[in-house]
């Protein structure tokens, strides 16, 4: 929302907005003349022609309810971001349950670093342009395509990437067929003259472009029918590197400053978009030797008593693997994993999933569950997800209070652990607090 704030108030548009915390991000947009409401009250649309709100909100909402009463237009953010896009004739749209933001960053990266100067709205903070948003002046457009309610369908991008399509969100899609049926029409949204990326490595994916008429290039590790591949990949703790194959011919080496496999898949699909686009691949993958990461995604935070605290946004079971398998590489002793369950349907759903997803962690401490969107449910509580990695072996306590847990993972931190800290919530709070 701040990064559509942003462009709006660039193209001239009065702007407001309310919320219920005064953020860094709220400070700069209002140096650009944001009108900025604390909290959510009816009289703060008072005036406004269209109002726009995020998936987050509820129906109850003072704002949108009177909004709707004052007759004004009143749309979804993927609405207000599917009509910026349209002005932009190259827009490309990153989708898939895991990796939106790396890949959309990683992209990003690479037309930046190539003098594209494309418009940039990603889901975390990018060093190359210290924010999650950058207005460019080329006719280039670069965003996530969030599949939630199915508000990837309001875009009509020039070109899309799909990097796979693990069911997710099923507190709102009715199960994994609905779930692929967004994605089956997401793929007719793409331009007649445009082009679509996809991960080879994902079944159920190459199953929904068997019928696609669109062009479509593909990109894989263990698929060697994919047309981008890598090959000879070694890691070390920090980084990975790879030899870029595109239709059986050795292309360049790549070398990143990230690592773990679904990095290195995350790093074809960009340079599948480069390729795709005309642009000069060797040059492409030097791009993307600088990237170091997006904000909490893996993302190092510090020390303390001699353990690396990282920060990490997973909250599906197979994305908190893929953070554990990266920290696993590392040197460490102990690793120390500290997890917010996101939703209480997710944590339902994924129960039995979640539980099994720690392998490898010496001590996991549960944080209750961030509610987000979703009111109170009894039936299901972090100890549910405690109780059943303790019976897959993981010395799993639950500790309801963000300063006692900081507390706990101080007394057991040594020289040489990992402390992981994961989760979609308020749970980013907890790493300043550990080095505090």
């Amino acid at each position: 929302m701040s990064g559509l704030a942003e462009i709006l108030i660039s193209k001239g548009y009065t702007v407001s907005g309310s919320d219920i915390n005064h953020s860094d991000s709220v400070k700069y947009l209002q140096s650009l003349g944001l009108k900025f409401y604390n909290g959510h009250f009816a009289e703060n649309i008072d005036g406004a022609d269209t109002v726009v709100y995020t998936a987050a909100v509820s129906e109850e909402n003072p704002e949108l309810k009177a909004a709707r009463a004052a007759g004004a237009r009143v749309i979804p953010r993927s609405v207000l971001l599917g009509e910026i896009m349209a002005h932009y004739k190259y827009s490309v749209a990153v989708a898939g349950t895991h990796g939106k933001t790396t890949t959309t960053s990683m992209i990003s990266y690479i037309f930046e670093k190539l003098g594209f100067d494309p418009t940039i709205l990603v889901g975390a903070r990018l060093d190359i342009i210290d924010s999650n948003m950058k207005l460019g002046k080329s006719d280039y457009f670069i965003a996530e395509a969030c599949e939630y309610h199915r508000s990837f369908l309001d875009f009509k991008p020039y070109c899309e990437t799909i990097l796979n399509v693990e069911p997710d969100h099923l507190d709102y899609y009715k199960d994994a067929d609905d779930y692929h049926s967004a994605y089956t029409e997401f793929l007719k949204r793409v331009s007649k003259d445009g082009f679509t990326v996809v991960c080879a490595d994902d079944a159920d994916l190459m199953k929904m472009v068997e019928n696609f008429n669109g062009s479509v290039i593909t990109y894989g590790i263990s698929n060697k029918t994919a047309r981008i591949q890598a090959k000879n990949i070694s890691a070390t703790e920090k980084t990975s590197s790879y030899d870029l194959y595109i239709d059986g011919a050795f292309i360049c080496k790549v070398e990143l400053s990230v690592f773990g496999k679904h990095n290195i898949e995350n790093s074809l699909a960009a340079l599948a978009n480069a390729y795709m686009f005309g642009f000069d691949l060797e040059k492409s993958a030097r791009a993307l030797a600088g990237f170091k990461g997006a904000d909490r995604r893996f993302e190092y935070k510090g020390t303390f008593a001699g353990a690396s605290v990282y920060d990490d946004y997973a909250h599906h079971p197979t994305e908190i693997r893929a953070t554990l398998e990266s920290a696993l590489m590392m040197p460490h002793n102990n690793i120390i994993c500290v997890f917010q369950p996101h939703t209480y349907s997710r944590t339902k759903i994924f129960l039995d999933e979640f539980a099994h997803s720690f392998k490898g962690t010496t001590k996991l401490i549960l944080a209750p569950i961030y509610a987000a969107r979703e009111a109170f449910d009894p039936s299901i509580s972090s100890a549910d997800v405690c109780a059943l990695a303790i019976k897959d072996g993981i010395d799993a306590v639950c500790i309801d209070d963000f300063d006692e847990i900081a507390r706990y993972v101080k007394s057991l931190a040594k020289e040489g652990d990992v402390i992981l800290v994961i989760g979609a919530g308020d749970i980013v709070k907890l790493t300043d607090k550990i080095l505090g």
